[in-house]
């Protein structure tokens, strides 16, 4: 059983604790969300700092919103994570949604999509080692990533184009914050996307819950921070509701995850305490 751990993001000073038990303990992975305008850290120095912090678990995006981001330094970055982590990078992407944060990174909402579409190939371009833009005159970018081809790729969303892209680019599909009746009919979608560009195996499927376990004031916190950092959409009831905070719940929704085809599942935290870990250590392995 292949549990990840969604970092808090109320206190970045933290979150070395955070991935140092994780990683003494049995956890697969940390996530690490992303947004611009919104007081958290920044994904990708972050998760660095973690991965040189720790030995074993991996590191994810969750998901990184790529066209705020230059390409050309995207690539050098995220090649030299795998390479710096041996190959425990793993890059969840997606498009975001925020006129904000499209504003603050200077490119155009509506176009977003189409960004991360030739994104996608300059990054697989730069990974393979070839040259970024030969006709401009650009030779390669390195350092060559850990993983021949650059590290793996999940693309997040619900949108029909962001589930072409596991196809188009991907090695799979990050599913967030839907319940697995609604969650299987993505899944069962990506695995037909896959078969039509006749990728070999299968796509990776990953699921995402948010939970807080502990004392009622851990709980609170944990509620008014995902309602801060949900504001801005019309969901934030639904998102609230939708928190599991009793261990039965967490072990419940993980099984029913699993059961529909799920290798992975991501707890996110919503809250700094980060006795949390033993908490979900104790009561899932």
């Amino acid at each position: 059983m292949n549990i990840g751990l969604g970092l808090p993001i109320d206190d970045p000073a933290r979150l070395l604790t955070w991935a140092r038990r994780a990683d003494a303990g049995p956890f697969s992975t940390l996530g690490l969300l992303d947004r611009l305008v919104f007081d958290n850290p920044e994904p990708l120095i972050t998760l660095a700092t973690l991965a040189g912090a720790t030995s074993r678990i991996r590191v994810q995006t969750e998901v990184l919103l790529a066209p705020h981001h230059n390409t050309a330094l995207l690539a050098k970055q995220t090649a030299t994570l795998d390479r710096i982590s041996g190959g425990r990078l793993t890059l969840g992407i997606g498009v975001g949604g925020r006129a904000d944060d499209c504003r603050a990174a200077g490119i155009d909402l509506r176009s977003r999509g189409r960004r991360l579409d030739e994104q996608m190939a300059l990054l697989h371009r730069t990974w393979s080692g070839k040259p970024y833009d030969e006709a401009a005159g650009i030779g390669p970018i390195g350092p060559a990533p850990f993983r021949c081809g650059g590290p793996e790729v999940l693309f997040g969303g619900f949108a029909p184009a962001a589930l072409e892209r596991v196809g188009r680019f991907g090695d799979g599909f990050l599913g967030a914050a839907l319940p697995p009746q609604h969650m299987s009919g993505l899944f069962r979608r990506v695995e037909e996307i896959w078969q039509r560009y006749d990728r070999p195996g299968h796509p990776r499927l990953v699921a995402q819950l948010n939970v807080v376990l502990g004392p009622q004031t851990t709980v609170d916190r944990a509620r008014r921070n995902l309602r801060d950092y949900y504001a801005f959409t019309d969901r934030v009831d639904y998102m609230e509701k939708g928190l599991l905070t009793a261990p039965r719940q967490i072990r419940e929704a993980i099984a029913a995850l699993l059961d529909i085809g799920a290798e992975e599942v991501v707890l996110y935290c919503w809250d700094s305490d980060p006795d949390q870990i033993d908490r979900l250590s104790d009561e899932l392995f």
